[in-house]
């Protein structure tokens, strides 16, 4: 009788395994700027926002537990304008092992102030793909859709394309919730310009710089630094290209924030010539950065 119930119990674990969900995020929400009427609130909603991320199967892929996509959010409430409406801003960041090696590479760096919502204690978050009815269900689902799609374009070409279009699918129906954040051709780098630059034909070509940059860049480089570090280099070049057509892409401020400071790091065995140029390259590109990128010695 024993040995059935071990063996049921190994069953059911190693089903679990297979079927885990595709996130393992950690959310945290900090509240110092505001002061809360009911302050079991602020649990309440971050064991919510817990539920959608981790609990929801959001792709038909198979993962086991530990090909779960690592990420983190953490909000940060500016306002409570009334009991139950809040003004925000959210920090979205996800990260991938690199191949044979213990480095994690960050895919996504992205600060979002444009967060507003309602939420009552209590209240039951869960993300229906078929609908969406909240502001804050659709800015979590979202980002979800956008760290998965990022993951996955990192590892097959094209591979994060259902994704990004789902993104871009709650962008527009989140356009009649009237919030900010979701404002079509805004040039602000809302929510709604990154998901339509993600599924813009015109910059198709970014998504095989990522692709590029991620399995023959730096997956490469435990096996042969110097064989990485060139198809890096090579992508900024290609991607220099696609800026010079679309300098004003939102994907381009996507792509200085989470990748500046590891270019630098990878083209610091660059010969001094080669650091010059890729200096110049990055500043042409993201001169916002380019306090950092002189840091590239």
């Amino acid at each position: 009788m024993m040995r059935i119930v071990a063996l049921i119990i190994s069953l059911l674990l190693a089903f679990g395994a297979v079927q885990a969900q595709e996130l393992v995020a950690k959310v945290t929400l900090n509240t110092q700027k505001v002061q809360l009427s009911n302050q079991d609130i602020a649990k309440s909603l971050e064991e919510g926002i817990n539920h959608i991320l981790n609990d929801t199967k959001w792709t038909n892929t198979t993962f086991n537990k530990s090909e779960r996509i690592d990420c983190s959010v953490a909000i940060s409430l500016n306002e409570v304008t009334s009991s139950n409406t809040f003004s925000a801003e959210i920090v979205i960041t996800s990260r991938r092992p690199v191949y044979n090696s213990g480095y994690l590479t960050t895919l996504l760096n992205f600060r979002d102030t444009q967060f507003k919502f309602d939420y009552t204690y209590g209240q039951s978050l869960d993300y229906n793909t078929m609908s969406v009815d909240n502001n804050l269900v659709a800015v979590i689902a979202y980002y979800a859709n956008l760290v998965i799609g990022l993951d996955f374009d990192s590892f097959q070409l094209n591979g994060g394309k259902p994704y990004f279009a789902k993104a871009l699918e709650i962008a527009n129906t989140a356009q009649g919730f009237g919030t900010v954040g979701w404002e079509p051709f805004s040039n602000k780098n809302n929510r709604y310009d990154v998901a339509n630059a993600l599924t813009d034909d015109a910059m198709a070509e970014f998504h095989a710089i990522w692709y590029k940059y991620h399995r023959q860049g730096l997956d490469e480089m435990a096996a042969n630094p110097t064989r990485g570090r060139i198809t890096i280099i090579e992508t900024l070049n290609t991607l220099k290209e696609l800026h010079t057509k679309r300098p004003s892409s939102p994907i381009f401020s996507l792509f200085a924030e989470a990748k500046v400071a590891e270019i630098i790091r990878v083209c610091s065995a660059c010969t001094p010539d080669e650091k010059k140029e890729i200096k110049k390259l990055l500043i042409s590109m993201f001169p916002t950065k380019s306090r950092e990128i002189n840091e590239l010695n």
